[in-house]
């Protein structure tokens, strides 16, 4: 029997504190994750239920695989490439900001095997973060005036890139050049209502942060503190609003061999006891079944 659609089961892993920036492998038929606060690199291979980590002096904050080989981690400390067979880091590219109070956050490549990295900054007010692309040329900044960036995603025919600032509570989107790597006409994808003080988290929709892109053009998007995932159209439409059983998903993945399982990162870190207490898959990765398949992940050229 096939298992039901949009139903949310829990990885059998140790949860993570924040976890973030998951992948599928198909080399490896194993989904990868990063726990931000943890200092972790996780892997989950499901054929075998074998669960590795590898832990670092300082946050991972996304991952992405490389060609040939190995893995590309943005790092609060810069850009490094990882091997998971020997545990050694080598550095690509130094961070382009005070990592006091400053780091990478959210991560993908692109269809070209660029890599493009937004950053968080900690103070969260002026809005200093930005968004860079790494490539052949080095680290380059390509869009700013943002305090969370988060949502990276592109469409199938790789000429529109998403991009979303969570604390602003927007998406946006960007006409993509895929030969020049350049961004143009910039607008607003989705925008949704601000978290009010003292709003009771039952009436609070979420912000967004993490996102997928599915073989349709529809944008995933985790809904932070909304406890949903959201199915946007590119229209701005939502055409799915699927309930998770924790408050704080961070970002969806597609997997499998057919890319119609959804992996969905989650977090704990800084959660209320009571919330805890009724939500206990709080930072636990969840899988769902979907009926419309994924897009595979892009490799970074290195």
């Amino acid at each position: 029997m096939s298992e039901p659609l949009y139903t949310p089961t829990p990885l059998p892993v140790p949860p993570s504190l924040l976890g973030e920036s998951p992948f599928w492998h198909p080399d490896e038929a194993a989904l990868y994750w990063c726990d931000i606060p943890g200092k972790a690199l996780n892997r989950y291979c499901p054929a075998s239920a074998c669960h590795d980590q590898w832990h670092f002096d300082c946050e991972p904050a996304s991952c992405a695989p490389l060609m040939g080989g190995d893995l590309l981690l943005a790092m609060r400390d810069g850009l490094w490439r990882f091997s998971p067979t020997s545990g050694q880091r080598s550095l690509l590219a130094s961070p382009p900001y005070n990592p006091a109070n400053e780091r990478f956050n959210d991560g993908k490549a692109d269809p070209q095997g660029r890599f493009w990295v937004g950053t968080i900054y900690e103070p969260r007010d002026p809005p200093l973060a930005a968004l860079y692309c790494w490539g052949a040329d080095g680290l380059a900044r390509m869009a700013g005036d943002i305090t969370v960036s988060n949502g990276l995603a592109f469409s199938p025919d790789g000429h529109t890139l998403y991009w979303s600032d969570t604390k602003a509570h927007r998406v946006q989107a960007f006409d993509f050049d895929p030969v020049a790597g350049s961004l143009s006409r910039q607008r607003v994808f989705a925008q949704f209502p601000l978290k009010q003080a003292g709003q009771n988290l039952g009436g609070y929709g979420g912000r967004p942060d993490g996102a997928a892109m599915d073989s349709e053009g529809a944008y995933w998007c985790a809904m932070f503190e909304g406890q949903r995932l959201l199915r946007i159209a590119p229209s701005g439409e939502v055409l799915r609003d699927v309930h998770l059983p924790v408050r704080c998903a961070t970002m969806p993945c597609f997997g499998d061999g057919d890319l119609k399982t959804l992996y969905v990162t989650t977090a704990r870190e800084n959660r209320p006891a009571d919330e805890l207490a009724t939500q206990p898959l709080a930072g636990c990765v969840l899988r769902l079944r979907v009926a419309v398949p994924g897009l595979p992940v892009n490799f970074a050229t290195g």
